[in-house]
Order: C-alpha cells, then sequence, then structure tokens
C-alpha cells in the first residue's frame, strides 16, 4: 500500500499547500480520498495518471474537498476515458447532479456511479475492472451533519483518515490498531476552534480513547499552523508513543 499526499492545506492559499487529496495506491487500484482545487495538478506532479484512479471517495462536500472532482472527471472526458465512481455521504448525488447543471455541455459525456454512504456502512469499491481489492469502513465525524472518515484495509496494511473533524470518539475507535492515521489538525496550541482538531484538542481525546495506531500524519494545515508544526508535534509526543508527522503536499509513505 502506497499513500501519496495530493494536498495538504485548507481554503486559504498558502505555499507548497493545495486543497485536500489523498491517493492510494493498493498495489491493484488506485483511490482519491477527496478531490480540492489544486489536486489534479497535485496528480500530475505525483507521476501518477489521472484516468487511471479507481474511484474517488468523499469525506464531505465542502468546496476544499471536492472542487476538482468535475475538473478530475472532465480531465479524463477529454483522453477518452468517460466512467467514474463516486463515493461520499448522503448529499453527495444531488451535489453532483447540481454542479453538472451549471456545465451543461459536459452532460452526457461521461457517466458516474453515485453510492451514497452512512456512518457504519462497509463496502468494496468498485474499480475499473470490478472489486478493488480493498474493504472501506465509514465512521461519523464531527464537522457537519453527514461527513465521514474511512477506514481502508488492503493487503494487511490499514490506513484511516479523517478528513475535516474534531477529535472524536468514532475516529478512535475507527483508528484502533492502524498502521496510519491522517488526522486533521488544521490550527495550532490553544486556538478556539469548533469542527476542526487543534492538538490540545487532540491529545485530549486521547487521554480518554488513547491512541493506539502505530503513525499518526496530520494534514489540513491553515496558515496559522505555519512556524508551529513543532510545537505541535512536541505536545502530541507527550500523550502518544507512534510517530508524529506533518504531511506535505507529494509526501509518499510506503506500508
Amino acid at each position: 500500500m502506497e499513500i501519496t499526499f495530493l494536498g495538504t492545506g485548507t481554503g486559504i492559499p498558502q505555499d507548497g499547500r493545495v486543497q485536500s487529496g489523498v491517493l492510494l495506491d493498493t498495489e491493484k487500484n488506485l483511490l482519491l480520498f477527496d478531490c480540492g482545487c489544486g489536486v489534479l495538478g497535485r496528480i500530475y506532479e505525483s507521476r501518477h495518471n489521472h484516468k487511471d484512479i479507481d474511484a474517488i471517495i468523499l469525506t464531505h462536500l465542502h468546496l476544499d474537498h471536492v472542487g476538482d472532482v468535475l475538473a478530475l472527471i472532465k480531465a479524463n472526458w477529454l483522453v477518452g476515458r468517460t466512467d467514474m465512481r463516486l463515493y461520499g455521504p448522503q448529499g453527495t448525488r444531488e451535489w453532483f447532479e447540481k454542479t453538472l447543471n451549471v456545465y451543461d455541455y459536459l452532460r452526457d459525456k461521461f457517466t458516474v456511479e453515485i453510492t451514497e454512504l452512512s456512518p457504519g456502512d462497509e463496502f468494496v469499491p468498485q474499480g475499473t475492472e470490478g472489486d478493488c481489492n480493498c474493504t472501506v469502513r465509514c465512521a461519523k465525524t464531527v464537522h457537519t451533519e453527514n461527513s465521514l472518515a474511512y477506514r481502508v484495509e488492503s493487503n494487511g496494511k490499514t490506513m484511516v483518515y479523517t478528513g475535516d473533524t474534531e477529535p472524536c470518539e468514532e475516529v478512535m475507535e475507527l483508528a484502533e490498531d492502524a498502521d496510519v492515521l491522517i488526522h486533521e489538525c488544521s490550527f495550532p496550541l490553544g486556538f478556539p476552534m469548533t469542527n476542526h482538531t487543534t492538538p490540545d484538542m487532540l491529545t485530549l481525546m486521547m487521554e480518554e480513547y488513547p491512541l493506539t495506531a502505530k503513525k499518526l500524519y496530520l494534514t489540513h494545515l491553515y496558515p496559522h499552523m505555519q512556524g508551529r508544526y513543532r510545537e505541535a508535534t512536541d505536545h502530541i509526543k507527550k500523550y502518544y508513543k507512534g510517530e508524529v508527522i506533518v504531511a506535505k503536499d507529494l509526501m509518499v509513505v510506503e506500508l
């Protein structure tokens, strides 16, 4: 299993970070988790091919997580691929149809199979050649009404991706004994915040629900975090025995 961080930033532009996107290579399939603005270009920079992506899996429907979805599907069409599978929380189908309505010239140019998910669902994504070689389980997060985190298991390895969320029991349980937990950490220590995570909010949750994932990668980093990455990792290490890494765009992790 190979993880490529395509976008580790947010809705505010900053050097070296585009909006949210994580690419997972299971050795058989390519799965894209979230697809914010700038992610399509990052796929090219990562030396992967956008038309090889089997499915897009969305955590929620905020613009910085979905802004390049239609751009990616259009790019596929321009090079001859006309199908895509899109997974996401309740409301994904309505969002996609409304977005497509704005670009009427694209209608009927491709087919998109949409599957809406709920907390507790477990599924095998469909790829271009049948079932993908992984299972995905969903959990509720604390961000929007329907936002989801995902646990992916393939070839004996496990990745958990939170999307945007406050620290919560559901995510800690989802990440139990995972090889990698990719958890948002939007703002620095002491920053007053809801619906997102700060290092001290995360460690407060760890005191009640100890984190057993082997490695923790921090992503969805606002500009407010610049210059405070070491402070964040040092604080978390007081409560967590595993490795803590601040993710960067185009960082590759082998499992």
